[in-house]
């Protein structure tokens, strides 16, 4: 008997998951087993992790997407396995072997010497093998072809590389960036500054500002125990998202206003780089406020009611 499919009915979800992505996967393949679990009509991540990565990668539904953008401009932090004396044509060990090389010894002291001109401002060249574009297609589609591409410098912050273990080949790495820095990059960077080369073996994101120390949901458990919205500890609503933004509360007419996407003259724009939360009487999410040149404060992003 063929038993008919049944239509998923997609709904409003609003907010961010924090998911624990498995390795072996996409981000976007992560995200749309996500999306589906939970019926979403509208889902976006906040800055792909490899493949081969695992860790916090949020997830933003619905009017969340509107904030998407803050999330992928974040600090981030990772623990990562580098692998010396090998070099893959991706920087990590999903790519094709292209150099082995003799391994020297490597003390701490080495290690620690060869941190430092990767510390701080610094111009990184991404790897061939990522989703950055030139001439509207991925560099990775152009790699796939075995075309040759001349890859410009980006300029990108590493705020610390620390060493947790190390032995005569490897060695794991603590390191907080800003955002565009690719760790593959960085691993590479260091296997040539010790001359030996060196790839990715491993790679976990820890957090994304401003989730620290925050529990994250594994897909696995999201999809075969039937996770709803309710019981997910790594569920954040947009407010609870923003919370770290200073907050201008509105009272009913100027939360009109602002839905107009109309300037509050009569208020003072935040100190600092965050954008304002504005809450409505009831504490829900308005809009993001920006400072106008005219004067006052003015919606950036407003979120549907």
């Amino acid at each position: 008997m063929n038993i008919p499919k049944t239509k998923k009915r997609w709904r409003r979800v609003d907010g961010i998951l924090l998911l624990d992505k498995p390795s072996g996967i996409s981000s976007n393949q992560a995200l749309q087993r996500a999306r589906h679990h939970f019926c979403a009509e509208k889902g976006g991540h906040t800055g792909a992790l490899d493949p081969l990565a695992t860790g916090m990668l949020p997830l933003c539904f619905g009017e969340a997407t509107k904030i998407a953008g803050w999330l992928l401009g974040a600090n981030k932090a990772y623990e990562a396995v580098a692998k010396f004396g090998v070099v893959t044509d991706s920087a990590d060990a999903d790519g094709q072997i292209v150099g082995r090389y003799p391994l020297p010894l490597i003390s701490d002291a080495d290690l620690q010497r060869a941190f430092v001109p990767l510390i701080g401002k610094i111009q990184q060249v991404p790897p061939i093998f990522s989703a950055l574009k030139r001439e509207g297609e991925p560099l990775y589609a152009k790699a796939r072809r075995g075309e040759v591409v001349e890859i410009d410098a980006r300029p990108v912050e590493v705020h610390c590389i620390k060493l947790l273990e190390h032995g005569d080949d490897w060695a794991k790495l603590y390191i907080e960036c800003g955002s565009g820095t690719y760790i593959r990059s960085l691993v590479r960077d260091l296997g040539e500054a010790l001359g030996c080369g060196a790839h990715v073996q491993a790679l976990r994101r820890l957090w994304v500002e401003p989730f620290r120390n925050v529990a994250m949901q594994s897909l696995e458990a999201l999809l075969t125990d039937e996770v709803s919205i309710g019981d997910c500890a790594a569920w954040r609503t947009i407010e609870e998202a923003l919370a770290h933004h200073p907050v201008v509360h509105l009272d009913d007419d100027e939360q009109r206003r602002v839905r107009q996407g109309q300037s509050l003259r009569d208020r003072e724009p935040a100190t600092g780089a965050l954008p304002s939360l504005a809450l409505d009487t009831q504490g829900r999410a308005v809009a993001l406020m920006e400072s106008d040149p005219k004067g006052g404060i003015r919606p950036n992003r407003v979120f549907a009611s």
